[in-house]
């Protein structure tokens, strides 16, 4: 049997698509021109006509190699339903491997980790533009104010200011191009930057070769948010709506190098991409660079809240509060996760203080991401049957490209690049940690047959000498089969208190790699007593445990699979279902257990952080009073022999 499925739509091409693909997808890549040539440069640097020549024809070919031919030509058919991003690629060639799910999470972590870093970077960046009118400003400070206000409106939803994104953006993009073309006209020999020439030349030559190409990199560091985001706009949308944004990307930078090489020999007086404001439009210029680096940032937001949800549904992250602020499709809002990324961009920001400072930090973890996606894309390749030496190439190639990405910004490391490094191998121990634990959790698992169970279940139901516990008592089940549950909800049941219910339901939720499937298939134990419900829902689906359990025992009923008139004396015509309790069995980890100290090790901490961090009554979406939590002891391997002499006196 079927649920009413989530709305889902795989966007078709059309204007009104193309303007909000601007607004929702581009602004990370989008707000680059704010800091890569200035990074190419160097601030205290000495303005070079190989470097800046080299430097803007690398950015030229990494938009057209990375961005255009891997991401947007490419990876944007690695689709799953529409849906796209490293999670829902790896649930494409999970089956293919059991190795893949490294570079999964390495990947995953490394871009949660970019949404600490990308908006400090581009918000810090527009804003002090600010000094250029008013030395001394507190540029830190608004930034700081500008994040924190961001962070705090997530809660309440971005649905109203969402639909402005895209007019706002297609202005930006205007604004780069033609202030691109305002200083192209006058040194137009820097067109010729445009042949890889002068690229090799900075790389083979140049003892700022490595430097250089790690600031490079920052031009292309939107293009992982860019495939994440697919199911938002759809790629027809994005691959057109790219043509746009890449003609004026590459016009901006054109135009900031035509400006730098007027100044060659001397100190960069200034930010190239302020440098070629006319002085009248700057105040404008500062004005839309900083709306566009919130939409930047709020992309990076909502694409860290949707990586997150995922990653909890594939059973990677704790079961965290995941809650819907606006009915806009696919916005959500993960309470923990804001906090944590307000308080790491908040972080970044004391830690940093500037721009120029920050770009050292950014791009390490974000090349850790794109090399992982290159191997799962390979592997999808694979499975899509393409030409073995077509797959080989590819996979050869974007690993030396990529690979010389990360080289030049492992010289970063120690500058700032670290910071990044260090939240991404923390998220990346605690996925390991979850999957770990619910491994060893598996293989030592005692499920017992509800069956074996099953004439105790009636009795106690039918015992009037109890008082009645509910009329539909829930447990959810971690046990796929339809015909057994873990011991500790017999345990539950019929001994920590026994539970007397008019109809016992088990039920199991497994994820599948579809996003959004909404089915369910129902096992009948005892008719009219005991059932196993397993819900196979989309890792995207928003599990609403209260309305599914309803709408299950509403078709029941209606065709005549379960009664439950006789026995629920109040009924009235409102309720025709009855109560539902639903109860869950949170676990301790008792002392009786004899499990290798690694394993002990694991479970405790696991356990641990679940107890600190997971909320399965808010992650079900149940109802405050309708839910029961109680703790049961986990035994997981128990002590074998036991050493202890009776004494006889």
């Amino acid at each position: 049997m079927s649920i009413p499925a989530a709305p889902h739509t795989h966007h078709r091409l059309s204007s009104a698509g193309l303007i909000i693909t601007l607004g929702i997808i581009f602004g990370d890549i989008g707000t680059s021109p704010l800091y890569v040539m200035k990074a190419i440069v160097g601030e205290h640097n000495t303005i070079d006509r190989l470097v800046v020549l080299g430097g803007v024809s690398l950015v030229f070919w990494t938009l057209t190699i990375q961005t255009t031919l891997k991401y947007v030509l490419l990876t944007l058919r690695a689709d799953n339903n529409g849906e796209g991003g490293i999670f829902s690629l790896y649930t494409l060639v999970r089956r293919r491997e059991r190795w893949l799910l490294f570079p999964a999470i390495i990947g995953g972590a490394a871009m949660l980790s970019d949404g600490m870093i990308t908006p400090p970077i581009s918000v810090s960046s527009a804003i002090e533009g600010l000094a250029i009118k008013y030395p001394g400003i507190p540029t830190m400070t608004i930034t700081i104010l500008i994040i924190s206000a961001l962070f705090f409106v997530q809660r309440f939803g971005t649905a109203a200011v969402g639909k402005s994104f895209g007019p706002i953006m297609l202005l930006w993009f205007t604004m780069l191009a033609v202030l691109g073309i305002s200083q192209l006209v006058h040194v137009p020999g820097v067109l010729q930057a445009l042949s890889p020439h002068y690229g090799i030349q900075l790389l083979v030559s140049s003892p700022k070769a490595f430097v250089v190409l790690g600031a490079v990199f920052l031009c292309t560091t939107g293009a992982e948010a860019l495939y994440a985001d697919l199911g938002h706009c759809g790629r027809q949308n994005i691959q057109v709506s790219w043509i746009f944004v890449k003609t004026c990307l590459v016009l901006n930078y054109l135009g900031q190098a035509a400006w730098l090489l007027r100044y060659e020999g001397q100190l960069m007086p200034e930010n190239p991409f302020y440098g070629i404001m006319p002085h009248w439009f700057l105040w404008p210029g500062i004005f839309l660079a900083t709306l566009a680096a919130i939409i930047a940032s709020q992309a990076l937001i909502s694409g860290s809240f949707t990586l997150a949800s995922e990653a909890i549904r594939l059973g990677m992250l704790p079961k965290l509060t995941v809650k819907f602020p606006s009915n806009l499709k696919g916005q959500l809002y993960i309470p923990a996760v804001n906090s944590f990324l307000w308080l790491g961009c908040i972080g970044v920001v004391l830690l940093f203080k500037h721009s120029n400072e920050m770009e050292a930090a950014y791009g390490l973890a974000i090349i850790l991401a794109m090399l992982c996606t290159t191997i799962l894309l390979a592997n999808w390749l694979i499975i899509r049957r393409l030409n073995s030496s077509l797959i080989w190439a590819f996979l050869l190639f974007y690993v030396f490209m990529e690979g010389l990405f990360l080289v030049a910004n492992s010289f970063k490391f120690h500058e700032g690049g670290y910071v990044t490094v260090f939240m991404a191998a923390m998220l990346f121990g605690l996925m390991l940690l979850w999957i770990t634990a619910k491994r060893i959790r598996k293989r030592y698992a005692e499920e017992v047959k509800i069956k074996d169970y099953l004439d105790q279940f009636i009795l106690l139901s039918n015992d009037t000498d109890i008082p009645k516990y509910a009329t539909n008592l829930v447990f959810m089940s971690s046990a796929k089969s339809p015909k057994k549950v873990e011991d500790s909800i017999v345990y539950s049941i019929l001994q920590t208190q026994p539970k007397r219910a008019d109809v016992y339901w088990f039920v199991h939720i497994e994820t599948t790699d579809e996003p959004f499937t909404m089915e369910y298939e129902v096992n009948t134990i005892a008719p009219d007593d005991v059932y196993k419900v397993n819900f196979f829902l989309g890792f995207r689906v928003q599990q609403r445990m209260n309305v599914f359990m309803k709408k299950v025992v509403e078709e029941l009923v209606e065709n005549g699979e379960l009664s439950v008139y006789s026995r629920y004396h109040s009924m009235s015509s409102k309720y025709p279902t009855g109560d539902f309790r639903f109860v869950l069995v949170q676990e301790f980890l008792s002392n009786e257990n004899e499990l290798p100290w690694f394993e002990q090790l694991i479970m405790s901490t696991y356990l641990t952080v679940k107890g600190w961090v997971a909320s399965p009554k808010n992650w079900f979406g149940l109802d405050s009073d309708s839910v029961d939590i109680e703790e049961a002891p986990l035994v997981l391997q128990p002590a074998k022999e036991v050493r202890l002499r009776r004494l006889q006196r």
